[in-house]
């Protein structure tokens, strides 16, 4: 890890001179948003392909089910000894601890990013219980603010870090907006700049939205769940959200609560080669129990579970809750390199079907968007990405002013409490 650490700002405007700061930063950001989108998808579609092999075409030839307990047992169980072999063997260890790391952070070396997305990808296709955003972010800032250093050595580091982030963020979530959001969150907890907001937020908005068409031309990739729209909201909509992202997010600050004492146990055997094939196995076994919508990063598996109202228990619903968060916790606890926002949602819209199934009242629209905004306000911590992640798996105008408001309890019950992330000690961040 490069010893400077660059703020995640670009450096502001200065006075009265906008315009001459601002025009020379669009193509740079261009640049760094296609090749973040890229690598993104170019990440995204070698897990894929290894995924198929390893589910369907392997288990195919050999005559057994491909989700079958036992085969999900012997896959995640291989899935932790080969990304253990990556960390322990391979030059920089793919990076540091992923309890510790978020969505922003300080380059790392070139030489850690091989590592960080070999184990990354095997993690994606085993089925491991994480998504690709913290490896795939801290992958294109480490090679775009090396680049960026090399090419035009005048231009400070932070601008390389920002556009990176910006553009790999737009590039997941298949919109500048979310990118947009993060930066601004990240805005607040600096001093204030010169120059408006917007001139600080013009080239990352420029590198997210190129990232963002990237993934749109190149992939079907879409957040909205078609969920039966709610055309006008009444109290009882809005009690009924307020009420479900409560619930999640006091379900998803279990999480954050065990998070530290799962990640110290697992420490405590030391070496990777003990720790993720451990994990693995453990991973493998609630998978078997919780079946296989619970593997995975869970983008795809959020899908099929909506595409099937009415057709779970509320048993199903709350054993696929529970064991879709346990797995999050095993997997960034053990060294599993991944992120943890993508099967946080999974959690969310499971818990917000399982509120559904109880009280069928509730549009589904409003439950599963409550709750995937009370698990994330619960686990990150980052108000307006759980806001605006909510609000795009059912994008529906009237939607917007109910779950505005139902952030607010919400945020209540989880302000100052840990998140689900540890600083460098294993100990909780608030």
């Amino acid at each position: 890890m490069v010893t400077d650490t660059p703020s995640s700002a670009p450096p502001p405007s200065a006075p009265g001179t906008p315009l001459r700061v601002l025009l020379p930063q669009i193509l740079p950001a261009l640049v760094v948003g296609v090749v973040s989108g890229l690598l993104y998808i170019g990440i995204s579609e070698l897990s894929e392909q290894l995924k198929n092999v390893v589910w369907d075409t392997l288990p195919d030839a050999l005559g057994i089910g491909g989700y079958s307990s036992l085969w999900m047992i012997v896959v995640l169980t291989a899935t932790g000894i080969a990304v253990g072999l990556v960390v322990w063997k391979v030059p920089g260890h793919a990076g540091p601890d992923p309890a510790s790391t978020g969505l922003e952070g300080p380059p790392l070396a070139p030489s850690v990013v091989p590592g960080l997305l070999v184990a990354s990808t095997l993690a994606l296709a085993g089925g491991v219980s994480l998504g690709p955003e913290n490896p795939i972010i801290a992958a294109n800032i480490a090679l775009l603010y090396w680049l960026g250093r090399k090419v035009v050595p005048a231009a400070p580091g932070a601008l390389w870090v920002v556009l990176a982030t910006s553009a790999t963020i737009g590039a997941l979530f298949g919109t500048p907006v979310a990118a947009a959001l993060v930066i601004s969150e990240a805005l607040t907890h600096q001093p204030a700049g010169r120059g408006s907001l917007w001139d600080r937020l013009f080239a990352p908005l420029v590198a997210a939205g190129a990232g963002a068409m990237i993934t749109s031309l190149l992939t079907d990739f879409t957040f909205n769940l078609s969920l039966p729209e709610v055309t006008d909201p009444g109290w009882g909509d809005l009690l009924a959200a307020m009420v479900v992202a409560t619930a999640a997010a006091l379900f998803g600050l279990l999480s954050c609560y065990c998070f530290p004492y799962i990640h110290s146990a697992f420490r405590r055997l030391r070496h990777p080669m003990l720790m993720l094939p451990l994990g693995g196995l453990i991973l493998g076994l609630l998978g078997a129990l919780g079946g296989p919508l619970t593997l995975f990063k869970g983008l795809e598996q959020i899908k099929e579970l909506t595409s099937n109202l009415g057709g779970w228990s509320s048993g199903d619903l709350a054993k696929m809750a529970a064991v879709k968060l346990a797995a999050l916790l095993i997997a960034a606890s053990c060294g599993f390199r991944g992120g943890r926002i993508f099967p946080a949602v999974f959690v969310g819209v499971a818990f917000g079907l399982l509120a559904q199934a109880l009280v069928p009242e509730i549009p589904p629209a409003v439950a599963v968007s409550s709750g995937v905004l009370g698990v994330l306000l619960a686990t990150t911590r980052l108000g307006w990405v759980s806001l605006f992640t909510a609000a795009v798996l059912a994008p529906q105008p009237s939607m917007f002013a109910v779950l505005c408001l139902a952030s607010l309890p919400a945020w209540l019950v989880v302000t100052g409490r840990p998140r689900l992330e540890l600083d460098e000690s294993g100990a909780s961040q608030h």
